[in-house]
């Protein structure tokens, strides 16, 4: 039986009087790939925020990784216990290297096959070019996107979270991207993709899809539920569940 990468319970979360999380409850296993989808300011980067330690948030509720609580921590503490986040726009780092970077996280690894693990994830994902290189400065889009997958291998978190990875790239960049997702599935990694579009599904294999409005996840199924959304759009859900078509505080949820 499969342990629980990432445990969500009752999180709701609040960005001064505005309400955004109204109960967010969501369990990914240990092995699987999980996708989050809903329109803009559905709630869905508000999640990761709130998940990732953004401190302009009041939640409450239970968020655990692997077992352990972390609401309340630090993020340098979260990412200890195994959080990872990829985010939708990475940030360029003038005079820091990628390797100097990863020399940092084998430090504090203080793994002894830390070293071989680079190596080994460096020659998978093609990062020879790039590792000398300052982080992110002067890549493309999907450059960028596969310099984060490479930390993530390095890393070997227990729960990635990834922010609109397909966000600006290409349709053979988003393949790739999806490509190098699945490559990194493994049963000690839970993964949470966070996504507005069904595109990158297309070339990976979810175990599962959840729906988030209004700052809950209103419906969670299969792979056909993606199909569905593109098919039918997410008004078309919103009417289903009695929602308002439009809704202003929707609007708001991923401030």
């Amino acid at each position: 039986m499969k342990g629980i990468a990432l445990s969500v319970r009752d999180v709701r979360a609040r960005l001064g009087d505005l309400e955004i999380l109204r109960g967010v409850d969501l369990e990914v296993p240990f092995g699987e790939i999980h996708a989050l989808m809903g329109p803009n300011g559905s709630g869905k980067s508000t999640l990761s925020h709130v998940l990732m330690g953004k401190d302009e948030y009041q939640a409450t509720g239970v968020a655990e990784v692997g077992g352990v609580p972390i609401l309340g921590l630090p993020v340098h503490e979260r990412a200890r216990l195994g959080l990872f986040e990829a985010f939708q726009y990475p940030v360029e780092v003038p005079g820091v290297s990628l390797d100097e970077l990863v020399a940092e996280m084998g430090e504090a690894a203080g793994n002894g096959s830390f070293a071989t693990k680079v190596e080994a994830a460096s020659e998978r994902l093609r990062m020879a070019p790039f590792r000398s290189r300052p982080i992110n400065l002067g890549l493309s889009g999907g450059e960028k996107k596969r310099s984060e997958m490479f930390q993530l291998a390095v890393a070997d978190p227990k729960v990635a979270i990834l922010d609109e990875i397909d966000s600006g790239l290409d349709i053979d960049a988003v393949r790739e991207v999806a490509e190098l997702v699945e490559s990194l599935r493994s049963a000690s990694l839970g993964v949470v993709i966070i996504t507005h579009y069904s595109r990158i599904l297309r070339y990976m294999s979810p175990d599962r899809i959840h729906v988030m409005l209004r700052g809950r996840i209103v419906r969670s199924g299969g792979r056909e539920l993606a199909d569905e959304l593109e098919d039918r759009g997410y008004d078309e859900l919103r009417k289903e569940l009695g929602l308002p078509a439009t809704a202003t505080t929707d609007s708001l949820a991923d401030l």
